[in-house]
Protein backbone atom coordinates (compact mmCIF):
# COMPACT_ATOMS: atom_id res chain seq x y z
CA UNK A 1 0.00 0.00 0.00
CA UNK A 2 1.24 3.47 -0.88
CA UNK A 3 0.12 7.00 -0.14
CA UNK A 4 0.67 8.89 -3.39
CA UNK A 5 0.70 12.67 -3.76
CA UNK A 6 -0.01 13.98 -7.27
CA UNK A 7 0.80 17.67 -7.79
CA UNK A 8 -0.43 19.72 -10.74
CA UNK A 9 -3.52 17.50 -10.78
CA UNK A 10 -5.65 19.96 -12.77
CA UNK A 11 -3.30 19.99 -15.77
CA UNK A 12 -3.32 17.69 -18.78
CA UNK A 13 -1.32 14.86 -17.22
CA UNK A 14 -2.81 15.21 -13.75
CA UNK A 15 -6.32 15.13 -15.19
CA UNK A 16 -5.50 11.88 -16.99
CA UNK A 17 -4.03 10.38 -13.82
CA UNK A 18 -7.33 11.08 -12.06
CA UNK A 19 -9.06 8.81 -14.57
CA UNK A 20 -6.67 5.87 -14.21
CA UNK A 21 -7.06 3.05 -11.73
CA UNK A 22 -4.08 2.99 -9.39
CA UNK A 23 -3.60 -0.09 -7.24
CA UNK A 24 -6.71 -0.55 -5.04
CA UNK A 25 -4.33 -0.64 -2.08
CA UNK A 26 -3.04 2.86 -2.83
CA UNK A 27 -4.49 6.11 -1.54
CA UNK A 28 -3.95 8.94 -4.01
CA UNK A 29 -4.02 12.62 -3.01
CA UNK A 30 -4.67 14.84 -6.04
CA UNK A 31 -3.62 18.44 -5.48
CA UNK A 32 -3.18 21.60 -7.48
CA UNK A 33 -2.09 25.01 -6.27
CA UNK A 34 -5.38 25.62 -4.42
CA UNK A 35 -4.79 22.54 -2.25
CA UNK A 36 -0.99 22.65 -2.05
CA UNK A 37 1.39 25.41 -3.13
CA UNK A 38 4.58 23.51 -3.90
CA UNK A 39 6.58 26.75 -4.03
CA UNK A 40 6.02 26.88 -0.25
CA UNK A 41 8.42 24.34 1.25
CA UNK A 42 6.81 24.39 4.68
CA UNK A 43 3.44 23.63 3.10
CA UNK A 44 4.97 20.68 1.25
CA UNK A 45 6.62 19.39 4.43
CA UNK A 46 3.37 19.62 6.38
CA UNK A 47 1.27 17.95 3.69
CA UNK A 48 3.67 15.05 3.17
CA UNK A 49 4.05 14.47 6.90
CA UNK A 50 0.35 14.85 7.73
CA UNK A 51 -0.76 12.40 5.04
CA UNK A 52 2.14 9.96 5.46
CA UNK A 53 3.06 10.32 1.77
CA UNK A 54 5.61 7.86 0.43
CA UNK A 55 5.40 8.64 -3.31
CA UNK A 56 5.22 12.05 -5.02
CA UNK A 57 4.26 12.40 -8.69
CA UNK A 58 5.03 15.93 -9.82
CA UNK A 59 2.92 16.96 -12.80
CA UNK A 60 3.14 20.67 -11.97
CA UNK A 61 5.18 22.83 -14.34
CA UNK A 62 5.42 26.20 -16.01
CA UNK A 63 4.97 25.15 -19.65
CA UNK A 64 4.23 28.43 -21.47
CA UNK A 65 7.36 28.22 -23.62
CA UNK A 66 7.16 31.66 -25.23
CA UNK A 67 5.92 33.49 -22.13
CA UNK A 68 8.80 32.01 -20.13
CA UNK A 69 11.15 34.22 -22.16
CA UNK A 70 9.39 37.22 -20.60
CA UNK A 71 8.75 35.65 -17.18
CA UNK A 72 11.98 33.80 -16.35
CA UNK A 73 11.54 34.31 -12.62
CA UNK A 74 8.08 32.74 -12.69
CA UNK A 75 9.33 29.81 -14.76
CA UNK A 76 12.23 29.30 -12.35
CA UNK A 77 9.94 29.43 -9.31
CA UNK A 78 7.76 26.58 -10.57
CA UNK A 79 10.24 24.52 -12.60
CA UNK A 80 13.22 24.81 -10.24
CA UNK A 81 12.42 26.11 -6.75
CA UNK A 82 9.22 24.10 -6.34
CA UNK A 83 11.00 21.00 -7.62
CA UNK A 84 13.79 21.58 -5.11
CA UNK A 85 11.17 21.70 -2.37
CA UNK A 86 9.62 18.40 -3.45
CA UNK A 87 13.02 16.73 -3.83
CA UNK A 88 14.31 17.94 -0.46
CA UNK A 89 11.16 16.78 1.33
CA UNK A 90 11.25 13.47 -0.55
CA UNK A 91 14.85 12.95 0.57
CA UNK A 92 14.10 13.73 4.21
CA UNK A 93 10.90 11.66 4.35
CA UNK A 94 12.20 8.75 2.27
CA UNK A 95 9.69 9.28 -0.54
CA UNK A 96 10.02 8.25 -4.17
CA UNK A 97 9.72 11.27 -6.47
CA UNK A 98 8.43 10.83 -10.02
CA UNK A 99 9.02 14.04 -11.98
CA UNK A 100 8.00 14.93 -15.53
CA UNK A 101 10.54 16.77 -17.69
CA UNK A 102 10.83 17.67 -21.36
CA UNK A 103 12.58 17.27 -24.71
CA UNK A 104 13.46 20.99 -24.45
CA UNK A 105 16.51 20.04 -22.37
CA UNK A 106 18.10 19.17 -25.75
CA UNK A 107 19.12 21.60 -28.49
CA UNK A 108 16.94 19.94 -31.13
CA UNK A 109 19.79 19.64 -33.62
CA UNK A 110 20.13 15.84 -33.59
CA UNK A 111 19.39 13.51 -36.48
CA UNK A 112 18.61 10.41 -34.42
CA UNK A 113 16.44 9.82 -31.38
CA UNK A 114 17.70 11.29 -28.12
CA UNK A 115 18.57 8.76 -25.43
CA UNK A 116 18.83 9.44 -21.72
CA UNK A 117 22.61 9.73 -22.20
CA UNK A 118 22.44 12.33 -24.99
CA UNK A 119 24.13 15.65 -24.27
CA UNK A 120 21.73 18.26 -22.87
CA UNK A 121 21.86 21.82 -24.20
CA UNK A 122 18.62 23.75 -23.67
CA UNK A 123 18.05 26.76 -25.91
CA UNK A 124 15.15 28.43 -24.08
CA UNK A 125 14.27 29.71 -20.63
CA UNK A 126 11.74 26.91 -20.37
CA UNK A 127 14.30 24.26 -21.28
CA UNK A 128 16.93 25.75 -18.96
CA UNK A 129 14.55 25.78 -15.99
CA UNK A 130 13.39 22.22 -16.64
CA UNK A 131 17.01 21.03 -16.79
CA UNK A 132 17.76 22.94 -13.59
CA UNK A 133 14.82 21.11 -12.00
CA UNK A 134 16.30 17.76 -13.04
CA UNK A 135 19.65 18.74 -11.55
CA UNK A 136 18.03 19.91 -8.31
CA UNK A 137 16.50 16.44 -7.93
CA UNK A 138 19.86 14.79 -8.50
CA UNK A 139 21.55 17.10 -5.97
CA UNK A 140 18.97 16.28 -3.32
CA UNK A 141 19.90 12.59 -3.35
CA UNK A 142 16.26 11.48 -3.16
CA UNK A 143 14.95 8.36 -4.85
CA UNK A 144 13.69 9.72 -8.14
CA UNK A 145 12.46 8.78 -11.58
CA UNK A 146 12.53 11.59 -14.13
CA UNK A 147 10.44 11.04 -17.25
CA UNK A 148 11.09 13.34 -20.20
CA UNK A 149 8.25 13.69 -22.67
CA UNK A 150 7.34 15.82 -25.70
CA UNK A 151 4.42 17.30 -27.64
CA UNK A 152 1.90 16.49 -24.90
CA UNK A 153 -1.82 16.70 -25.71
CA UNK A 154 -5.15 15.51 -24.28
CA UNK A 155 -8.79 16.52 -24.15
CA UNK A 156 -7.90 18.67 -21.14
CA UNK A 157 -6.29 22.11 -21.05
CA UNK A 158 -4.69 23.88 -23.99
CA UNK A 159 -2.70 21.95 -26.56
CA UNK A 160 -1.98 21.62 -30.27
CA UNK A 161 -4.82 19.21 -31.04
CA UNK A 162 -7.49 21.37 -29.45
CA UNK A 163 -6.04 24.50 -31.07
CA UNK A 164 -6.10 22.90 -34.53
CA UNK A 165 -9.70 21.75 -34.06
CA UNK A 166 -10.77 25.21 -32.94
CA UNK A 167 -8.99 26.99 -35.79
CA UNK A 168 -10.33 24.50 -38.34
CA UNK A 169 -13.86 25.66 -37.50
CA UNK A 170 -12.86 29.32 -37.78
CA UNK A 171 -10.67 29.28 -40.91
CA UNK A 172 -10.68 27.75 -44.37
CA UNK A 173 -6.97 26.94 -44.24
CA UNK A 174 -4.09 26.81 -41.79
CA UNK A 175 -0.32 27.20 -42.10
CA UNK A 176 1.63 24.69 -40.00
CA UNK A 177 5.38 24.20 -39.64
CA UNK A 178 6.74 21.18 -41.52
CA UNK A 179 10.45 21.33 -40.64
CA UNK A 180 10.09 20.54 -36.93
CA UNK A 181 9.77 16.83 -36.26
CA UNK A 182 9.09 14.84 -33.13
CA UNK A 183 6.47 12.56 -31.64
CA UNK A 184 3.12 13.60 -30.18
CA UNK A 185 2.38 12.19 -26.72
CA UNK A 186 -1.15 11.43 -25.58
CA UNK A 187 -1.23 12.38 -21.89
CA UNK A 188 -3.40 9.33 -21.13
CA UNK A 189 -0.61 7.05 -22.38
CA UNK A 190 2.00 8.87 -20.30
CA UNK A 191 -0.29 8.61 -17.26
CA UNK A 192 -0.69 4.88 -17.87
CA UNK A 193 3.09 4.52 -18.12
CA UNK A 194 3.57 6.32 -14.78
CA UNK A 195 1.05 4.08 -13.03
CA UNK A 196 2.74 1.04 -14.60
CA UNK A 197 6.12 2.22 -13.29
CA UNK A 198 4.76 2.78 -9.78
CA UNK A 199 3.30 -0.74 -9.75
CA UNK A 200 6.77 -2.26 -10.28
CA UNK A 201 7.89 -3.96 -7.06
CA UNK A 202 11.50 -2.99 -7.80
CA UNK A 203 10.82 0.62 -8.74
CA UNK A 204 13.14 1.95 -6.02
CA UNK A 205 16.02 0.06 -7.63
CA UNK A 206 15.34 1.52 -11.10
CA UNK A 207 15.71 5.22 -10.39
CA UNK A 208 17.11 7.60 -13.00
CA UNK A 209 16.05 9.37 -16.18
CA UNK A 210 13.67 7.83 -18.72
CA UNK A 211 12.07 8.98 -21.96
CA UNK A 212 8.44 8.50 -22.94
CA UNK A 213 6.45 9.68 -25.95
CA UNK A 214 4.28 7.75 -28.35
CA UNK A 215 6.01 5.77 -31.10
CA UNK A 216 6.68 7.11 -34.58
CA UNK A 217 7.87 10.39 -36.03
CA UNK A 218 5.99 13.25 -37.66
CA UNK A 219 6.17 16.99 -38.29
CA UNK A 220 3.68 19.45 -36.83
CA UNK A 221 2.26 19.70 -40.37
CA UNK A 222 1.73 15.92 -40.55
CA UNK A 223 0.27 15.98 -37.05
CA UNK A 224 -2.22 18.67 -38.13
CA UNK A 225 -3.12 16.73 -41.27
CA UNK A 226 -3.94 13.64 -39.22
CA UNK A 227 -6.06 15.73 -36.83
CA UNK A 228 -8.08 17.01 -39.80
CA UNK A 229 -8.44 13.53 -41.28
CA UNK A 230 -9.71 12.02 -38.05
CA UNK A 231 -12.05 14.91 -37.26
CA UNK A 232 -13.49 15.14 -40.75
CA UNK A 233 -12.80 18.86 -40.87
CA UNK A 234 -12.38 20.19 -44.43
CA UNK A 235 -9.82 22.83 -43.43
CA UNK A 236 -6.80 22.88 -45.76
CA UNK A 237 -3.39 22.56 -44.08
CA UNK A 238 -0.41 24.25 -45.74
CA UNK A 239 3.20 23.36 -44.94
CA UNK A 240 5.45 26.26 -43.97
CA UNK A 241 9.01 26.57 -42.66
CA UNK A 242 10.04 27.49 -39.10
CA UNK A 243 11.55 30.65 -40.52
CA UNK A 244 8.10 31.73 -41.70
CA UNK A 245 6.60 31.38 -38.24
CA UNK A 246 8.88 33.22 -35.79
CA UNK A 247 8.33 32.69 -32.06
CA UNK A 248 9.85 34.28 -28.96
CA UNK A 249 11.35 30.96 -27.88
CA UNK A 250 13.44 28.78 -30.18
CA UNK A 251 11.64 25.56 -31.11
CA UNK A 252 13.74 22.39 -31.46
CA UNK A 253 13.87 21.17 -35.05
CA UNK A 254 14.19 17.55 -33.88
CA UNK A 255 12.49 16.23 -30.75
CA UNK A 256 12.33 12.45 -31.15
CA UNK A 257 12.93 10.56 -27.89
CA UNK A 258 14.29 7.02 -27.66
CA UNK A 259 11.99 4.92 -25.44
CA UNK A 260 14.16 1.78 -25.27
CA UNK A 261 15.13 2.21 -21.60
CA UNK A 262 11.61 2.54 -20.15
CA UNK A 263 10.41 -0.37 -22.28
CA UNK A 264 13.26 -2.64 -21.18
CA UNK A 265 13.44 -1.63 -17.50
CA UNK A 266 9.72 -1.50 -16.77
CA UNK A 267 8.08 -3.38 -19.64
CA UNK A 268 6.10 -0.28 -20.57
CA UNK A 269 4.01 -0.60 -23.73
CA UNK A 270 4.29 2.44 -26.02
CA UNK A 271 1.38 2.98 -28.47
CA UNK A 272 1.94 4.47 -31.94
CA UNK A 273 1.06 8.16 -32.22
CA UNK A 274 -1.68 7.90 -34.86
CA UNK A 275 -3.47 5.18 -32.91
CA UNK A 276 -3.18 7.24 -29.72
CA UNK A 277 -4.54 10.35 -31.43
CA UNK A 278 -7.46 8.33 -32.73
CA UNK A 279 -8.32 7.21 -29.20
CA UNK A 280 -8.19 10.77 -27.90
CA UNK A 281 -10.40 12.06 -30.71
CA UNK A 282 -13.00 9.36 -30.00
CA UNK A 283 -13.01 10.30 -26.33
CA UNK A 284 -13.65 13.93 -27.29
CA UNK A 285 -16.64 12.76 -29.32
Amino acid sequence: MANILVTGADGQLGSELKKIAFSPLDEVFFTDVAELDITDKKAVEDYVSRNDIDTIVNCAAYTAVDRAEEEPDRAELINVRAVENLADVAMREGCLLVHVSTDYVFDGMASEAYTEKSVVSPQTVYGCTKLAGERAIKRSGCLAIIIRTAWLYSEFGNNFVKTMLRLAKEKGELNVVSDQVGTPTYAADLAAAIVHVLADDCVAEKTGIYHFSNEGICSWYEFAQEIMRLSGEKCKVNAIAMADYPTKAHRPAYSVLDKTKIKEKFGVSVPEWKEALGRMMKRMG
